[in-house]
């Protein structure tokens, strides 16, 4: 009997439905959280026979599981793990573990694009365009690629998982993989997709209003709690405050938080692991532990949330060369004006003496240092800088 424990997002889900193509019924499927899965990998190795196969895909094992998997194959079972997280890299000593990152040709890997070619060169699964497509779908929604490329298809997939429950989603795929030379979504799921995409926009536009800045471990951090569209979420309000270094997004109901970050300079994987977590460099999850709520809840409770920028100023533009006015909720002012080729900023009345190259990053260090927004127009008539 094969045995296949994944993770129960898009990219976890995709290598159990390739393994189904694989398998057909002669497989188990289960999906698990990443606190989940160590408990369900510990009761199969009570009970596994030596002719059971254990596929672990997008998730790692904790040590005591690691030491138990390679006893078990020690002493004859079969047992196969394949992910894409740095954080698992370490697994690679044994030989029941394959984790790579990205391709030779630098592209980012995930599970299901390293299962289903793990499957087609041990000869488990004949190679087929519709699977095949399908799976690049899974790998550019995963590593974000499908925003590089604009291919919404492989973001409608997602979406349309979180419409369905995993064993609609899962049937649909298995048959159509089946059955069509290349994958598309039919009439009903393009509709419905559609309108999807109107909700999860008012839901982003809500959220934006909810966002917290503080600062954790010398990072400018955005703290929101959500419990749906976490993707979508962290990466638009990493885009609409590009100064916080990164998203963190509290699920209360599914006690675990979720991390983003549209920056190079932060690794969120590492972040996580603070907390007992892992994951991607710029996409990662950790449980609620004790420890994380103390620092993105209870720490930060008290604090207001942060305000959007004016939207229909006329008058108080950024990067204006009369000056870009800004306040925040401690009713300070904060003034960016240009200074020769340079830009300067005058904090309640008093001029800094750092300036800086471009607006954008006076404007960044001041969102960091004060947490402020660009006051509307009525604010910018009425004030009159002076320097000292």
């Amino acid at each position: 009997m094969y045995h296949v424990y994944s993770h129960n997002d898009l990219d976890g889900i995709g290598c159990g439905i390739v393994a189904k193509l694989a398998f057909g019924n002669e497989i188990e499927v289960r999906y698990n959280s990443i606190a989940g899965l160590n408990d369900r990998v510990g009761r199969f190795l009570d009970t596994a026979q030596l002719e059971d196969q254990l596929f672990i895909t997008d998730l790692s094992v904790n040590e005591e599981n690691e030491a138990r998997i390679s006893d078990f194959v020690h002493r004859g079972g079969k047992a196969r793990l394949l992910d894409h997280h740095k954080t698992a890299l370490h697994l690679n000593k044994h030989e029941w573990a394959s984790v790579q990152v990205k391709y030779e040709d630098d592209r980012l890997a995930c599970a299901t694009s390293l299962f289903y070619e793990f499957l087609v060169n041990q000869g488990f699964l004949e190679p087929s365009p519709a699977a095949a497509e399908f799976v690049e779908l899974v790998r550019q929604y995963d590593t974000w690629e499908w925003e590089k490329h604009q291919n919404l298809k492989a973001k409608m997939l997602n979406d349309l998982l979180y419409l369905l429950s995993i064993e609609e989603f899962e049937e649909k795929m298995v048959e159509r993989l089946k059955a069509a030379e290349s994958f598309q979504f039919d009439d009903f799921e393009e509709k419905l997709l559609e309108m999807e995409q109107e909700k999860i926009k008012r839901y982003v536009r809500k959220k934006k209003r909810e966002l917290i800045q503080t600062t954790i471990n010398d990072l400018c951090v955005g703290v929101v709690h959500a419990e749906s569209y976490h993707s979508e979420l962290g990466n638009e309000l990493g885009k609409e405050y590009e100064h916080l270094d990164y998203i963190a997004i509290v699920n209360m109901g599914g006690r675990k938080v979720g991390f983003r970050t549209i920056h190079d300079s932060a690794d969120v994987s590492e972040i996580a692991g603070l907390f007992g977590g892992g994951g991607h460099v710029k996409a990662s999850g950790c449980p609620l532990t004790k420890e994380a709520f103390s620092v993105y809840v209870t720490n930060i409770f008290h604090l207001p949330a942060v305000k959007e920028d004016a939207p229909k100023n006329t008058r108080n533009l950024k990067q204006s060369e009369h000056g870009s006015l800004y306040q925040n909720h401690e009713k300070e002012l904060i003034f960016i004006h240009p200074l020769n080729e340079k830009w300067g900023i005058i904090h309640q009345e008093n001029k800094l003496e750092k300036e800086f190259p471009s607006f954008e990053e006076a404007e960044r260090f001041i969102k960091r240092h004060y947490t402020c927004w660009l006051a509307d127009d009525e604010k910018f008539v009425n004030y009159i800088p002076v320097s000292k």
